[in-house]
């Protein structure tokens, strides 16, 4: 199979790594908050994770009121990449971007 066709399902080595990060950071917070994250990303929760990271999308568009905070867009984004496999690679290339430029930020302070 071609590596691109793959990689535009969502299964290529990105759409891997993307995983491999989402759990990698599960693993890093409160476990309450993890837990309720891990719930969510179940196969299962589909009717619940679809609306969650919808309503995580549009309070990350309201970020100028008090509650609500731009942290809520990528975490409604990287929910709703669990039933749209085709986002899985850009938000990892996305996250590696950032990583670059965050460490050459941090390189001139």
């Amino acid at each position: 199979m071609d590596a691109g066709i793959t990689e535009a399902a969502g299964t290529g080595p990105t759409a891997q790594a993307w995983d491999a990060r989402v759990d990698r950071l599960l693993g890093r917070l409160p476990r309450r908050i993890g837990d309720g994250i891990a719930w969510l990303r179940a196969p299962a929760r589909r009717l619940v994770r679809i609306p969650a990271a919808l309503l995580l999308i549009l309070g990350g568009f309201l970020a100028i009121l008090p509650i609500f905070g731009l942290w809520m867009l990528p975490l409604g984004l990287a929910l709703l990449s669990e039933d749209i496999p085709g986002m899985k690679g850009p938000l990892e290339r996305a996250a590696r971007w950032l990583e670059r430029a965050w460490a050459r930020l941090a390189g001139r302070a």
